[in-house]
């Protein structure tokens, strides 16, 4: 295996940790880890945010940068008499993603018990139900349980969270990593970084690297943590969709992978605020530094409640690239993550008074 740098294993902690929506604990203690030498203060709100904040100039303006903490996942909601586990998907998933994949359960006690998700041979299979997708809700995870008796005694119940079971891994070519829970560990890594560049910067305002909670069931943590902050400027980051896999048409996604940041001009959660959009990508250009626009009519992301808050915030949501989304594993390019910290970085570092007046009143 690839030896992994300090980039790389915070990567690795990130995503290897368990966390689904409402039990997000596991994730937040690893980025509560790494981002805690870079904070001034550090808290969360009632949901499980965790906000961390680095003051510039105390009387500057408030600048929020979000990644969401939770992964999709499933939860336990019974154990059949066999010992076969039923569960209630928590957020988006695709019914042929996942038949016989390995599934982690995560007991009250904290113990991983790995199942699959069981399927039928094809030899038993009449020819017009093979080419038939399972319905997630005739789904069941098989733990290896010979009773609901046996399953109980390993700490097994329901409301147990689910999660892929899948290791970070470096591909052959190390750009690209491979790993679950990109969706939104990456956006939790960027808020971290970001800190770190800027923790013997002077900058003109006060930044909130945040890792909200419930981002996939409703934005929720979005919500309540920029209620606690009340930010003068918002920004979103998360995965976006990446278009360069066969099968993707351009009408679906002009990403790839490797050629920047993305700038999401909209989705369906948010149109991007036009001022800031313009002078994020001012800046990019200013600096060098790559992108590329992206719209997303079939998703959101935390941006879409941060605008919405109090009286409204100037948000913009900025995307990496990423392959298979909400599947057990996926694809991205070290660069995309790289640069989208060095773009809110210098973003952040002309965002004083003035210009976030400017942003919002012109």
């Amino acid at each position: 295996m690839t030896q992994l740098d300090a980039t790389l294993q915070m990567l690795k902690d990130l995503t290897d940790a368990n966390g689904i929506p409402g039990n997000e604990r596991a994730p937040r203690e690893v980025m509560k880890k790494y981002i805690a030498p870079f904070a001034d203060e550090m808290e969360t709100d009632n949901l499980g945010s965790l906000i961390a904040k680095k003051v510039g100039d105390e009387n500057g303006p408030k600048i929020m940068v979000s990644g969401h903490l939770d992964e999709i996942g499933l939860m336990v909601t019974k154990i059949d008499d066999k010992g076969f586990i039923s569960f209630q998907t928590v957020g988006g998933w695709w019914g042929q993603v996942m038949l016989a994949q390995r599934m982690t359960i995560t007991t009250r006690n904290g113990e991983e018990i790995i199942g699959v998700i069981g399927s039928k041979p094809p030899h038993i299979l009449p020819a017009e139900v093979r080419n038939k997708p399972v319905d997630i809700k005739d789904m069941f995870i098989d733990v290896g349980a010979t009773s609901k008796e046996e399953a109980m005694e390993w700490g097994i119940r329901p409301g147990d969270m689910i999660t892929p079971y899948f290791e970070f891994h470096v591909m052959k070519n190390e750009k690209h990593l491979l790993a679950k829970a990109w969706d939104n560990r990456i956006g939790c890594a960027i808020a971290i970084d970001v800190l770190r560049a800027l923790k013997d910067e002077t900058h003109p305002n006060i930044v909130y690297g945040v890792g909200s909670a419930q981002e996939e069931i409703g934005l929720r943590g979005a919500k309540t943590a920029t209620h606690q902050i009340q930010p003068d400027i918002g920004f979103a980051v998360d995965v976006g969709i990446a278009g360069d896999t066969p099968g993707v048409t351009p009408k679906e996604s002009t990403s790839k992978m490797g050629a920047g940041p993305q700038i999401v001009i909209y989705d369906a959660s948010m149109v991007a605020h036009s001022g800031l959009r313009d002078f994020v990508i001012d800046v990019a250009e200013e600096n060098d530094i790559p992108y590329q626009f992206e719209t997303i009519p079939g998703g959101g992301t935390d941006a879409g409640a941060i605008h919405i808050t109090a009286n409204g915030v100037p948000s913009l949501a900025i995307g990496v690239a990423t392959r298979y989304i909400h599947s057990h594993a996926g694809i991205l390019h070290r660069d995309d993550y790289e640069n989208a910290v060095k773009l809110i970085v210098e973003v952040i570092k002309k965002l004083d008074r003035d210009k976030v007046n400017q942003i919002i009143f012109e």
